[in-house]
């Protein structure tokens, strides 16, 4: 398969939470870049098309994220500017 990221992902395997509309799912960040990360939830039905990445480690670090793709129960997302 052909690498067709811009940055390497770092394997990561972080707690996280999906933020969004005043509603928060737990997730698990299984590998993050400079672009994007992939998460994987129990449900991948719930999460929205744009949300907020919050780190469990550190709340301080939030990603505004918008979903790329979706394989069972791993989502892919690219990060986007806050505007």
């Amino acid at each position: 398969m052909d690498e067709k990221r811009k940055h390497p992902r770092t394997e990561v395997n972080e707690p996280g939470y999906v933020s969004s509309g005043g509603s928060v799912m737990h997730c698990v960040i299984v590998n993050i870049s400079a672009e994007g990360a992939a998460i994987e939830v129990e449900n991948p039905a719930f999460v929205p098309h744009r949300f907020r990445l919050v780190m469990a480690n550190d709340a301080s670090e939030v990603y505004e994220c918008r979903v790329i793709w979706t394989k069972k129960t791993r989502v892919g997302v690219s990060f986007v500017d806050a505007a």
